[in-house]
């Protein structure tokens, strides 16, 4: 077994109004759904220290905890966040920030593969090198989160990895930045039934794929971004935040630091 397969990851996303988790001991994988939104703050913890204990995986043992960054939902973000910095200084290990725009493309491009293995054979398949996937996740407020990403084949690796073709941004769905079309351009995300036929006309045609950031998204983007070396200390699990009102400011980062160390505290506690 290869070093990456062998690898140990926490991941979770709480972005969006469902709260996906999961972890991965080399090619073992455990994932749950869970009820996201407010439900999210008090539900996270004991069901990652549940699913860790299934897995017979203790926290020190794990090489990075990946976390969906945003954007994304206000009070998740924060929730991902201070869960992320706790756990990660208890445990003394590395967090690995992923945007959920990415975690949106990439669970996609796995739907829309396992579609077609149905139908294509592995070569086939690899087929879905130049796949672009324009992300979009409803950000309330009359408005959309938006980015794009285009999934390339490596030479002499068994894996592809994803570039970014549009910046992320929030506006509103007739504003949303329209990627170069292409055949193999699909739109993926949660805002359709909100804003579908709202967004630009040159989309109007493109494939839809109702997608969220999933956790097991999370955990098939962590080899390639831990190789990039953009797993940070745990201080540095902060949110993703695109619009001006939310932005990052020591206010924010205090009480980041405050929700993290409760979170230790309530790890301290529940110890016997």
């Amino acid at each position: 077994m290869s070093a990456a397969l062998e690898c140990r990851w926490l991941a979770f996303d709480t972005s969006t109004d469902v709260l996906s988790l999961g972890v991965a001991r080399g090619d073992h994988v455990w994932t749950q759904t869970l009820p996201g939104g407010a439900q999210a703050s008090s539900g996270l913890i004991p069901a990652v220290m549940a699913m860790l204990a299934e897995a017979e995986m203790p926290l020190a043992s794990l090489d990075a905890i990946v976390f969906g960054r945003g954007p994304g939902s206000f009070t998740g973000l924060r929730t991902a966040c201070a869960v992320a910095q706790g756990l990660a200084f208890g445990a003394d290990v590395p967090v690995l920030p992923v945007d959920t725009l990415l975690a949106v493309a990439e669970e996609a491009r796995w739907l829309r593969l396992q579609s077609a293995a149905d139908e294509f054979n592995a070569e086939s398949q690899n087929g879905l090198s130049g796949l672009t996937v324009l992300a979009l996740l409803d950000a309330r407020m009359d408005e959309v989160y938006s980015a794009a990403y285009l999934w390339q084949r490596v030479s002499e690796q068994p894996h592809g990895q994803w570039r970014e073709a549009s910046t992320l941004q929030v506006s509103a769905p007739e504003k949303v930045q329209v990627p170069p079309m292409d055949p193999a351009l699909c739109l993926a995300g949660n805002a359709f039934a909100a804003f579908g036929d709202r967004l630009p006309s040159a989309l109007a045609h493109a494939p839809r794929c109702e997608a969220l950031p999933t956790a097991s998204a999370l955990l098939r983007l962590a080899p390639a971004l831990w190789a990039q070396g953009l797993a940070v200390p745990a201080e540095q699990a902060m949110p993703l935040y695109i619009r001006d009102k939310v932005a990052n400011t020591t206010a924010e980062r205090e009480a980041l630091k405050a929700l993290a160390l409760q979170v230790r505290l309530a790890q301290t506690t529940d110890k016997p």
